[in-house]
């Protein structure tokens, strides 16, 4: 099966998060790829981040114009609806693994 008809959500990262991980980056506590692993993040993003970061000064938004700010309470929202479907996934799961040992004994 070819996954390449299948959408991706392109993943949005907040201000905060992009000069954090620029701050990381600069420190060289760990290699620009090793961050990027850790991070979940492409690493020629890490350097497209810390160029724009050097443009526009620490204090300037990272976002580019049209874009529309992330909304952190629709993340975390969404996050604890995730958190409470995982959760009803694994209570399911329990169960069924308590039938399953009680029918084979």
């Amino acid at each position: 099966m070819s996954h390449e008809n299948i959408p991706h959500k392109r993943a949005v990262y907040s201000d905060d998060f992009k000069r954090f991980v620029v701050l990381r980056l600069r420190k060289k506590e760990q290699t620009a790829t090793d961050l990027a692993i850790e991070l979940g993040i492409r690493r020629n993003q890490l350097y497209k981040w810390a160029k724009k970061f050097d443009a526009l000064g620490p204090s300037e938004n990272f976002r580019s114009p049209g874009r529309p700010p992330v909304d952190e309470g629709d993340d975390v929202t969404r996050l604890r609806r995730e958190l409470a479907k995982a959760q009803e996934e694994l209570e399911i799961l329990k169960k069924f693994h308590a039938y399953l040992t009680r029918r084979t004994k």
